[in-house]
């Protein structure tokens, strides 16, 4: 889940990160308040939505006064952003955030990542040779820089702060606060189930501080149940943000992507659901869409997932491929299927390879609802069956 802007230097603030004075705006009136209210001559007007590069594509503009801040916001407010990030088509640009312009001496990049080859947390510094006394956000250059890998001890987080606060030759009262900053921006990582924590850029300031001038935050989705808080945050509504139909699913404990193909795809686990797909491709199919039922699913939660796959009219079979493990009982799926074809009375063809625990009470399971499956013993005879019944019924 991306956060904005906004959002993302709220939640740093509460870690002891200083962020400059600012105010969210949905129209020129409020920005112009906010400038107001905060007695900012100078300020900064950005756009706020889920890609970067705002500020090489006009998304991020300075103001002079408080009247000039709501001429910019009306620039932007209400009209599509276009940036190497958002694809021709550009996000729709609802709110802008209005904060004060904060002169600097020194930019940095810095960021903590998951890196998932590795399985590690990554703490990356670098020097911003682009940056500008004016900028508030952008690209990142390239000079001096570190790698730190970072390791969770208990409810903590460990990691040489010092050593990359270090590689920017700073003095050393300098180099000690910019290390404190690094640690706060990895406990923040750590608190919030971020795969991503970036300042860009994190500037020392002619106060003498080191100061986030922009920042991208991104949770992970599985970890929300742990942030009802954090959940709340997420944007439906922009253009940038989660498609509607997938964060149905994924408050259904169901991760799904609809793709262009006319082959249904119910599976646990995204290993299994990725082969899944490679096999229909292989069949020579099309795969309607991608699915993952998380552990946590229940019988409804499933039923939900397949109804959302027979309501698209692209869909000419439904191939089901489940291996039941310890948390996801086989059973449980077929409940969910049994539930939503009595429910939406489906007569797409639906070819079914169960596996592991409870494989053959499922499929007891199945025909006790009516469903009329066709089981298959193995995952490569279940793919071409699923796909010689889509063919079937195109023609």
């Amino acid at each position: 889940m991306n956060l904005h802007e906004f959002q993302a230097k709220e939640l740093l603030a509460r870690f002891g990160i200083p962020i400059p004075r600012g105010r969210i705006a949905e129209n020129a009136a409020e920005a112009v308040a906010v400038a107001q209210r905060l007695g900012l001559r100078r300020c900064v007007v950005k756009a706020q939505v889920h890609a970067g590069d705002r500020a090489a594509n006009g998304g991020v503009r300075f103001a002079t006064s408080p009247e000039e801040a709501g001429e910019l916001a009306d620039q932007l407010i209400g009209r599509s952003l276009v940036t190497a990030q958002t694809g021709p088509v550009g996000q729709k640009v609802r709110w802008i955030y209005v904060e004060e312009a904060v002169p600097f001496e020194i930019s940095l990049y810095c960021a903590v990542v998951v890196d998932r080859t590795r399985g590690e947390l990554l703490l990356v510094t670098r020097e911003r040779t682009d940056a500008r006394p004016s900028d508030h956000g952008g690209g990142a250059g390239q000079a001096r820089g570190e790698v730190v890998p970072l390791r969770i001890v208990g409810e903590a987080v460990d990691g040489d702060f010092e050593r990359a606060a270090g590689a920017f030759g700073l003095a050393p009262p300098q180099k000690s606060l910019l290390a404190k900053r690094l640690s706060q921006i990895a406990e923040a990582a750590i608190s919030l189930d971020a795969m991503l924590v970036e300042i860009s850029p994190l500037v020392l300031s002619e106060t003498g501080d080191f100061v986030a001038l922009d920042a991208k935050v991104t949770i992970d989705d599985h970890a929300l149940f742990r942030h009802p808080d954090l959940a709340a945050l997420r944007d439906v509504g922009d253009a940038g943000g989660s498609d509607p139909v997938a964060l149905a699913a994924d408050y259904h404990q169901i991760n799904y992507l609809k793709l262009d193909g006319d082959i249904g795809v119910v599976v646990n686990g995204a290993g299994l659901a990725l082969a899944t797909l490679d096999l229909l491709h292989e069949a020579g199919g099309r795969p309607a869409n991608f699915m993952d039922i998380r552990t946590t699913a229940t019988s409804l939660d499933i039923a939900y997932a397949f109804g959302l796959i027979t309501a698209n009219p692209r869909v000419r079979s439904v191939l089901v491929n489940v291996h039941g493990g310890g948390m996801q009982r086989c059973d449980t799926i077929a409940d969910g299927i049994g539930i939503a074809v009595r429910k939406t009375g489906c007569t797409v063809p639906i070819v079914v390879r169960l596996a592991g625990n409870n494989a053959e009470f499922a499929a007891n399971r199945l025909r006790s609802y009516g469903v009329p499956a066709i089981e298959t013993a193995d995952m490569w005879q279940a793919a071409n069956t699923a796909v010689e019944l889509s063919t079937r019924k195109a023609a």
